[in-house]
């Protein structure tokens, strides 16, 4: 990866679920304050390689948050941090609340409040790089109980998130496979320790698709 870029302190925000919450800190302790996601991973990587242009990351991943929430807290959680790039990886707890029959998962809003949170990105901070990750699980814990339901449901989103990624310029970071593969060299409950959330190993796997995708894509320069 070349360290030279168009701007230098370029922000950097990561933003989703429990998966990129990481249960980062609520402070500004910065031994804490990304958590121990996969956001952690590559702020931390990104952070030395871009040393010259001092970039800086932000972790505004809710655990729980559905696309809905994230929505509503879009203007206080991202489009105030004036971010340069923004990474979003969200899907699994819309899923999970349909699954369980619970109200707040009596509609689907996942395409609808996604497209207004790229619409509105887009109309107030034009010049503003998205990367779209696809949410994943695998066969076991909570998704193993219900699996052909909660297959078809995670394919239906990834191709939602790969025809956002298109039509919004974005850059996609596929990650089912990547995870179906690793589940080839050990059991699924080593990568995703219940089927949805990443263990050390599953965030490390995560952040490496992550920077292979946005290498490829030349955003950082």
């Amino acid at each position: 990866m070349s360290t030279s870029a168009s701007k230098t302190n370029k922000v950097i925000l990561f933003q989703g679920d429990s998966i990129t919450d990481g249960n980062r800190g609520r402070n500004e302790d910065p031994n804490h304050i990304l958590g121990h996601s996969y956001a952690f991973i590559l702020a931390g990587k990104l952070g030395r390689l871009l040393a010259e242009q001092q970039p800086t990351f932000y972790n505004r991943g809710i655990s729980g948050d559905r696309m809905s929430d994230l929505y509503a807290r879009w203007n206080e959680d991202a489009i105030s941090l004036q971010p340069d790039i923004i990474s979003i990886l969200i899907g699994v707890n819309d899923i999970w609340r349909m699954m369980k029959g619970e109200p707040s998962g009596v509609t689907d809003r996942f395409e609808r409040a996604y497209r207004h949170v790229l619409e509105e990105t887009r109309e107030v901070m034009p010049n503003t790089q998205l990367i779209l990750c696809e949410p994943f699980i695998l066969r076991t814990g909570a998704p193993a109980e219900q699996w052909e339901n909660w297959e078809q449901k995670i394919k239906h989103y990834q191709q939602i998130v790969r025809q956002l990624a298109e039509e919004f310029g974005a850059v996609h970071v596929a990650l089912q496979g990547a995870f179906e593969a690793a589940a080839e060299r050990a059991e699924a409950s080593y990568w995703l320790w219940d089927g949805v959330h990443p263990t050390a190993a599953g965030h490390d796997l995560i952040a490496g698709e992550w920077l292979q995708a946005v290498e490829n894509s030349g955003l950082l320069g």
